[in-house]
């Protein structure tokens, strides 16, 4: 039998991360909390729904909505068509994307290609690169990280923060040592943005707190309740036949923090700007989530489904994206974007003891 390379490793692995993410890999026993967060209905809002305003600035661009296609795809041959959709969607309706981790394509030219046609797709949009918190703990060097940020043409480089991902991920890397004092030095020497993200375990107060102080743009907050990536390894782990981290899969399935409370939690402790994502499947999570302190929202799996359809199932579901926003925005009497950061909730237990007691 021929060893497979590193290359072609990292590729399969990918493709089957997005094969795995089109399943059944939802947090299982506990949710975004989202439902815990009730709006104030207004029976009278005084504004005229064609005229609501859902415009927004973010790390310098402007958005004509407050969300953008969340990191999840590429390294892989297959990721090419749902990239390319992704980005034209992107351009087209004047938000911004994130590229899965580009380590492939930093081995390979062949599967740098799945992230190039992102720019080439969207030559306007705010684009941002992605490379893993463990691979600076390796040591990946900046002639390194110059070249993922040209491969898309990027307007910022998000770091993803996965240490419960890799502990489970039959090939995972577990050494995250230096981590915050490589994205230090990124900050302060990079000439772009710094987005800092989970992959769906939340961000802790006193974790936005040491990014904050190391002067990153903004934090991805990727709370638990969305797609499991400790649920993605555990089936591979199953599937290599590695008993132990199959186990220890099932067992962190839904560790984390919830999305409502880590955006609560990290709003309350930082003024450094906020990505929602971790669950949100509608216009009304997006809605609830800007309320609670984002400044835009995330979408990575409801962008990936129907993108891997067709171009016409992604703008449909971004058009009922949209839909739904303003339909919520209409139904609390919020015209813009900043009214609707400022508009009268309440929220419920759970949620209530979450940012009662952590600090």
């Amino acid at each position: 039998m021929t060893k497979k390379s590193s290359k072609n490793i990292i590729a399969d692995r990918k493709k089957e991360g997005i094969d795995l993410a089109l399943k059944n890999t939802n947090a299982v026993t506990k949710t975004t909390l989202l439902e815990c967060v009730e709006f104030l209905h207004c029976a009278l809002p005084e504004i005229n729904f064609d005229n609501i305003k859902t415009s927004t600035k973010f790390l310098g661009h402007s958005f004509n909505f407050p969300f953008l296609i969340d990191s999840m795809t590429g390294g892989t041959p297959a990721a090419q068509k749902i990239n390319a959709r992704l980005a034209q969607a992107a351009e087209e309706f004047g938000i911004g994307m994130g590229v899965g981790s580009q380590r492939a394509g930093l081995l390979s030219e062949d599967l740098a290609e799945s992230f190039k046609i992102v720019r080439k797709n969207a030559p306007n949009a705010f684009i941002f690169s992605n490379i893993g918190g463990a691979q600076l703990s390796q040591g990946l060097d900046r002639k390194s990280i110059t070249k993922l940020l040209k491969m898309i043409d990027a307007d910022a480089l998000a770091i993803h923060l996965n240490p419960l991902q890799e502990l489970v991920q039959p090939e995972g890397e577990s050494n995250y040592s230096n981590v915050l004092s490589r994205i230090k030095e990124l900050s302060s020497d990079l000439d772009i943005p710094i987005i800092v993200k989970e992959v769906g375990s939340g961000i802790s107060p006193s974790v936005a707190r040491k990014l904050s102080e190391a002067k990153i743009g903004a934090i991805n907050v990727a709370g638990m309740g969305g797609t499991s990536w400790a649920g993605i390894e555990q089936i591979r782990a199953k599937k290599f036949k590695n008993k132990q981290k199959s186990d220890l899969g099932l067992l962190f399935w839904d560790w984390g923090i919830p999305t409502a409370a880590t955006i609560l939690l990290t709003r309350n402790s930082v003024k450094t700007p906020i990505i929602a994502s971790g669950g949100l499947r509608n216009g009304l999570d997006l809605a609830k989530s800007i309320t609670l302190g984002a400044d835009v929202g995330g979408f990575a799996r409801p962008m990936l489904t129907p993108a891997s359809k067709s171009y016409n199932s992604l703008t449909t579901f971004i058009d009922q994206l949209i839909f739904e926003l303003k339909s919520t925005m209409f139904l609390i009497g919020a015209k813009n974007i900043r009214e609707l950061k400022s508009a009268e909730y309440i929220t419920t237990e759970p949620l209530t003891s979450w940012i009662s007691k952590v600090r």
